[in-house]
């Protein structure tokens, strides 16, 4: 298993770099139609850190830039709500039009039935997009404050042509002061467009993952990202035979010997309110699988695979099996998708009873 710096040392178990975006959500309405929003915060890998602070009771902290504006500050208010420490935010001063720089906004339908969920994002010239080598002290991070687990993602990277050298920068710098890294795929066609599409990914990504501990995407991720195709791929992962995914994860680990933990959701959709739902994990040679949930209704699928990563990340930093760590994503992934918004509602104890084979009866 992974060797984590000792807690004691540690000022954060969890340290997340990307983008938050104030989600603006029409609830069961149409984004084309409503008149009113619910509002979240959300953001790849920053859920990551928000549900190991929330559900998993550990400490956790954001590097993240935002234009110095009543959205920013809202934003900001949102991740205090959620317990992640704020004093690694970069704050750039806001031009009164967002000329400049500005905050990302992501308008979400949940989708229900034959109708899937849509997202339309308003990300572009956004205060973190503008992040550059050197902008962040990574020696005072880890260095001084210190950090068990390090992650970012590849939202982040695909933000603009300097993010990716941004995380590049920040997974050196863990490596070098021991901090185990983790990187979810997470590939987004729409960002990637106009930088250079599917081969631009790939030239990004693959650098990327030669500082990469921990690797985490699914099938279309590591397809689109790294070049690695699941052969047999259907429509319906329940006829799927996982021996075609392990082959995958095999050739990745080959191809990147740093890798000491590969894991992947499985996900069939069958309708936006259904899905099919389990999980693979590599480790030290051995694989372990997630108990399969076929037929689990969705509620809002948005930030499933990000309670998945920290489900599985906090079971790496307990200490615990494969097994356990693979399980308890998947559990905390299926939990997440039952409540709105981008983040984890869920609560250890009920991560816990799912991992156990727990029903749906009502606790009283």
């Amino acid at each position: 298993m992974l060797k984590y710096l000792d807690s004691k040392d540690c000022t954060f178990d969890i340290l997340s770099l990307g983008e938050i975006m104030l989600r603006l959500d029409p609830a069961d309405g149409r984004i084309h139609t409503t008149r009113t929003f619910n509002v979240w915060e959300g953001g790849g890998e920053y859920n990551v850190a928000r549900g190991m602070r929330r559900c998993f009771g550990l400490r956790a902290a954001v590097v993240t830039a935002f234009a110095d504006n009543p959205v920013g500050r809202l934003v900001e208010d949102f991740i205090l709500q959620g317990g992640v420490d704020t004093r690694f935010i970069k704050w750039v001063p806001y031009d009164g039009i967002g000329r400049t720089c500005r905050n990302g906004l992501n308008f979400v339908e949940r989708g229900f039935g034959c109708r899937g969920a849509k997202s339309c994002s308003d990300r572009g010239n956004t205060a973190i997009s503008q992040l550059k080598p050197g902008d962040i002290d990574w020696d005072e991070i880890f260095g001084k404050y210190k950090v068990r687990h390090f992650h970012t993602g590849g939202i982040f990277a695909a933000l603009s042509d300097t993010t990716s050298a941004v995380a590049i920068e920040a997974l050196k710098k863990a490596k070098e002061y021991g901090t185990i890294t983790s990187y979810d795929l997470n590939y987004r066609a729409s960002l990637w467009k106009s930088i250079g599409g599917v081969e631009r990914a790939r030239e990004v990504n693959r650098e990327i993952a030669k500082y990469v501990d921990v690797m985490i995407g699914n099938e279309e991720d590591f397809t689109a990202s790294l070049g690695f195709e699941v052969a047999g791929v259907d429509a319906n992962l329940s006829k799927l035979d996982t021996a075609n995914f392990k082959a995958m994860i095999r050739e990745a680990v080959k191809a990147y010997p740093n890798f000491q933990v590969v894991a992947t959701t499985l996900r069939a959709v069958k309708s936006a309110s259904v899905n099919d739902w389990g999980a693979i994990a590599y480790c030290d040679g051995e694989f372990a699988e997630a108990i399969h949930r076929p037929d689990l209704e969705i509620f809002d699928r948005v930030g499933g695979g990000d309670s998945f990563a920290s489900g599985l990340i906090y079971g790496l930093l307990s200490g615990e099996s494969i097994d356990f760590a693979v399980n308890c994503g998947a559990a905390h992934g299926a939990l997440a998708m039952t409540t709105p918004g981008d983040t984890s509602m869920a609560v250890k104890e009920e991560v816990f009873k799912m991992m156990k084979g727990g029903g749906a009866r009502v606790d009283r």
